[in-house]
């Protein structure tokens, strides 16, 4: 049995973490990947199972310290697929979130770069922005106490500090950058538009996934980072 179990707890463990490295860097297709990890989350459980079982029936000659490591493999297994299911659950299976529903920035400088991409660069509305304001109250325009040149500094600045990869050829007043995730290394793009207003300036953002229906909330995550940090930015 203990043969079995570290087969498992390992294969299990491997089937959910390499998916995305796979997809990022071997050309493993995105269908096959996310079969993997739903697969992964069988081996790992029956793992679990398996540890369980040798704990009841083999007390006395458990070696603890191995058998703690394979539970700690078959675990992650376990807990990494489902928390994503769990999240997917909770968020609208949605991939495109900006605080403008009704005038939504526009891609430009990223566009070229999303050639291809199956979620194209239009910004579909109707059932999405219904989804997007039940959901995501929050993401709106935000109106800052800043001059427009003071604000779009602050928002180069933003994007360095974020990790973002900068799309040069924006329309004016308007920034545009690339984020790559860390796991599957998934492409999302953002646009920042500022708009001045009196001596204030009105900013929006949009974040669009290039890949799958739902994005797990990542995209409404993204814009409330990106604001957190350019406030960040300005009491500097």
């Amino acid at each position: 049995m203990k043969v079995l179990i570290a087969l498992a707890s390992i294969v299990g463990f491997l089937m959910v973490l390499l998916p995305g490295p796979l997809y990022q860097f071997a050309g493993v297709s995105l269908g096959t990947a996310f079969t993997s990890l739903r697969f992964g989350v069988y081996v790992g459980g029956a793992a679990f199972i398996l540890i369980v079982l040798n704990v009841l029936l083999n007390r006395k000659n458990i070696q603890w310290s191995s058998t703690l490591v394979y539970a700690a493999l078959a675990l992650v297994a376990v807990a990494m697929p489902v928390s994503m299911m769990s999240k997917a659950s909770t968020v609208p299976p949605i991939h495109d979130i900006t605080t403008d529903v009704t005038n939504p920035p526009a891609f430009v400088a990223v566009a070229p770069l999303r050639e291809g991409a199956p979620n194209p660069i239009t910004y579909e509305g109707g059932e999405v922005t219904k989804q997007q304001l039940e959901a995501y109250p929050e993401i709106k325009t935000q109106l800052l106490p800043q001059n427009l040149e003071a604000v779009l500094s602050a928002a180069e600045n933003t994007i360095v500090a974020l990790g973002w990869e900068r799309a040069q050829g924006a329309l004016p007043n308007t920034l545009e950058a690339t984020d790559t995730t860390l796991w599957f290394g998934f492409k999302d793009d953002v646009v920042i538009r500022l708009t001045p207003k009196n001596n204030n300036t009105l900013v929006d953002v949009r974040s669009k996934s290039r890949v799958g229906k739902s994005d797990l909330g990542k995209n409404a995550q993204r814009i409330n980072a990106f604001f957190d940090e350019l406030r960040k930015q300005l009491s500097n």
